[in-house]
């Protein structure tokens, strides 16, 4: 019992915006404080090569109140087979974090994020059911070699799929729900002279079949089939971040050929980050998101009669400031200005054509850990 460790946090932020919503009404008022996390986990190592961890959380972020019930974050048992001075190989059984790009596997915890935000481009908030975990197993290997680490991860199971991911493809119009499949996914990450510069592949096929209770629509599949480029380069004190990624998804086998479509997608940001004094650090990024490849400025969308040009696109100019006080205490400001709105959350926003193209937000956020 001497290896058991128990730690948490929270974090509370203040969302206000001058158009639209974003997390709550944060357009109307003073605001909207609908953005909270809050987590516990704890680990044990009941032998050398074995790990038990999980990690309850509780969320809420705008939408249906009901979203801040805790729920398992991730629950694992990971068992090292092999652990040597060049290289570790082990598996993981459980509901895992899956490794997608830099940030998705410790998302929630607002320490290990460099804004209040993570780049909406690539970690999208309003379907974060479909990218945060898995049910299954994951085989990990690291090589450590004489110039960095090497380490590989691929896994297998079913992905969660919330109300968030029903909404954004408006399953409403047959009364759908989600029976994840089997997927996969996979990362290669290096390391570079201690973490000077690091480069990862990300690439997942999330497969789900969708129930229709529409008696004229028989069911379909849903499919998405991501590609993640992310580069990092670090000096003492400061860091350049980007990522680049393809997504193809869309719906298939249904028998009423406008339900089905193929899309890819495509998202990168540029993010440098500069910390001063001991504790002190500060952000400019640049995000942008393309819905559709073949419709970048959302024209043919519009003239479907689909909704608004502008809800399939997002370029975002974000500037960020983090004082961390304490250890266990950070307090956290960002500003957004925002064109386009492919990222805004619909259960904020129920009616798209009545929101504005361009839009600003500011946020605030108070975190403790322990």
């Amino acid at each position: 019992m001497d290896t058991l460790q128990v730690h948490g946090f929270l974090s509370q932020a203040l969302v206000i915006t001058d158009d639209n919503n974003f997390f709550g009404s944060s357009s109307e008022d003073e605001g909207s404080f609908e953005f909270t996390e809050v987590g516990l986990n704890a680990s044990l190592r009941p032998h050398q090569d074995v790990l038990l961890a999980a990690q309850v959380l509780s969320r809420r972020a705008g939408g249906d109140s009901s979203d801040a019930q805790p729920k398992l974050d991730y629950g694992l048992i990971d068992y090292q087979m092999l652990s040597d001075q060049k290289r570790t190989f082990g598996i993981q059984l459980g509901r895992i974090k899956n490794p997608f790009g830099f940030y998705n596997q410790t998302r929630d915890v607002a320490f290990t994020r460099p804004s209040i935000l993570l780049p909406q481009s690539i970690y999208f908030d309003r379907t974060r059911s479909l990218a945060l975990t898995g049910d299954g197993v994951t085989l990990y290997l690291e090589e450590r070699l004489d110039s960095g680490v090497v380490r590989g991860q691929v896994g297998l199971g079913e992905p969660q799929a919330g109300d968030d991911l029903n909404q954004t493809l408006q399953l409403h119009r047959i009364q759908g729900s989600f029976d994840p499949q089997q997927s996969a996914i996979a990362q290669v990450r290096y390391e570079h002279d201690a973490g000077r510069i690091v480069a990862a592949l990300s690439h997942a096929n999330v497969r789900s079949k969708i129930n229709s209770r529409y008696p004229d629509v028989g069911d379909g599949d849903f499919y998405f089939r991501p590609w993640i480029f992310s580069l990092q380069y670090n000096q003492e004190l400061w860091s350049v971040t980007a990522e680049y990624a393809l997504r193809r998804s869309g719906l298939k086998n249904f028998n009423q050929p406008p339900l089905n479509f193929d899309t890819t997608g495509e998202s990168w940001y540029l993010q440098y980050t500069r910390r001063f004094y001991d504790d002190w650090q500060w952000l400019v990024r640049y995000d942008s998101l393309t819905s559709n490849r073949s419709d970048p400025s959302g024209k043919n969308f519009e003239a479907n009669g689909r909704g608004p040009a502008h809800s399939q696109f997002a370029d975002d100019l974000t500037f960020g400031l983090q004082w961390t006080p304490h250890p266990q205490v950070m307090i956290a400001g960002e500003y957004h200005h925002v064109d386009g709105t492919a990222w805004l959350p619909s259960q904020d926003n129920s009616n798209s054509s009545e929101t504005s193209k361009h839009w600003n937000m500011w946020l605030f956020q108070l975190s403790l850990r322990f």
